[in-house]
């Protein structure tokens, strides 16, 4: 894995606190040139808005950016890793396994078995991406078509040409903890964090967000091939997920639980074995189910962080701006490592004369002098995706306005 530190989000977020000897610049003072970013809480209406003009683009997280060249109502303009300032955003964090901290202290075996399943289909999805691609194709849809409206892509070729620009990682090395904090300084910044985070150091913040203890526990047995048998769970177990390609290890998992039990000993079989998306499966370790796992599908990453403050789901795979959310109010989550770096980009219209980012910036500055900003939509104020679209759009010189 490729090991970075994100520069601080100083000239977005005003924030005066630097990571370990790393120093920034400040982006340029944003002009006069507006362009106006509206949310649209989550990703799913965004290719009916682009195709029906009532957006001039978005910025969304895989596989979302692929249908609009495939529907042919819109094209990719850039990939997050390559959003300006050159190299500021390559292997940016995304999103993370979580862990309720009871189901990591009192279930610990458990925790560690889980987490190895992960880590093991992370490796397979990295060995044979296009197999992955259609079994991810098949979770979200059965194969079939991606439908928004009047708009259907398949969803095959969808996946094929999402899952290259997704980087599936898990090491939670002490350089990716601190990059998430890039995140923490943004929701600080735009009003998000009022609780344990707001006024938090740096250490402080690292030690209330993450916890790799089972990360570590689950390597040490994926790398000796021999894996603990947990004592039996006396009830089920939430495992929460939602509908993107950034979560393929568990879908992968559970898609391949054969292989995963012949070969490795543990896997993560489902009740119904014809399912496209079950949602009931077994946790099995050394031929022993262990746990009755309940599936449970989120529509954003919020939803998700609730059911785990009030324990209708003990485990996530979530994006870290929730996480990093739901800790600072109170909510008993631990970060226990990465899913995947990347992965999210920015589309805009097909009848836009932008091509790259530079010509992006002077079709924005464009329409903000004739009185007609652009306006991109963006799946939630403080994301992942949102902080990256700003911080983009001021270091190129552009306001931005909500609406």
């Amino acid at each position: 894995m490729k090991r970075i530190l994100l520069p601080l989000f100083v000239g977005l977020l005003l924030c005066g606190v630097l990571l370990s000897g790393c120093v920034t610049e400040k982006p340029p003072a944003a002009s006069g040139e507006t362009v106006i970013v509206t949310y649209t809480k989550g990703t799913g209406p965004m290719p009916t808005l682009l195709g029906t003009d009532q957006i001039d683009g978005y910025i969304a997280w895989q596989p979302f950016v692929e249908v609009p060249p495939l529907a042919n109502i819109g094209k990719v303009l850039v990939y997050s890793g390559d959003l300006p300032p050159a190299g500021r955003w390559k292997n940016h964090p995304c999103c993370v396994f979580t862990a309720r901290a009871d189901a990591i202290s009192g279930s610990p075996d458990i925790t560690n078995a889980l987490t190895a399943s992960l880590i093991l289909a992370t490796q397979y999805l990295e060995k044979n991406p296009d197999e992955s691609a259609e079994l991810v194709a098949d979770w979200l849809a059965g194969k079939g078509n991606f439908t928004y409206g009047n708009i259907s892509v398949s969803s095959v070729e969808v996946l094929a040409r999402a899952f290259p620009t997704v980087k599936f990682v898990n090491e939670p090395t002490d350089e990716w903890k601190r990059s998430n904090l890039e995140f923490v300084y943004a929701q600080r910044e735009l009003g998000v964090l009022t609780g344990s985070l707001q006024n938090s150091t740096d250490q402080e913040s690292l030690s209330i967000l993450f916890d790799s203890t089972p990360y570590d526990a689950a390597k040490a047995m994926v790398d000796k091939r021999s894996f603990v048998t947990p004592r039996p769970a006396k009830g089920p177990i939430g495992v929460g997920y939602l509908m993107s390609d950034h979560h393929a290890a568990l879908f992968v998992a559970i898609k391949k639980w054969q292989y995963f039990n012949d070969t490795y000993g543990i896997a993560i079989r489902p009740r119904d074995l014809a399912a496209s998306r079950p949602d009931t499966a077994d946790l099995i370790v050394n031929g022993q189910p262990v746990a009755e796992l309940k599936l449970v599908s989120g529509d954003a990453g919020p939803q998700l962080m609730q059911l785990m403050s009030t324990g209708n789901i003990q485990y996530a795979l979530v994006g870290n701006p929730p996480a990093i959310a739901a800790a600072d109010k109170g909510t008993p989550v631990k970060i226990v490592m990465a899913v995947n770096e990347e992965g999210s980009g920015v589309v805009v219209s097909k009848s836009s004369p932008a091509t790259d980012w530079a010509s992006f910036v002077a079709w924005a500055k464009e329409r903000s002098v004739a009185g007609k900003p652009l306006k991109i939509a963006a799946p939630g104020k403080g994301s992942i995706q949102d902080v990256m679209l700003r911080y983009s759009l001021e270091a190129s010189g552009l306001s931005v306005r909500e609406g």
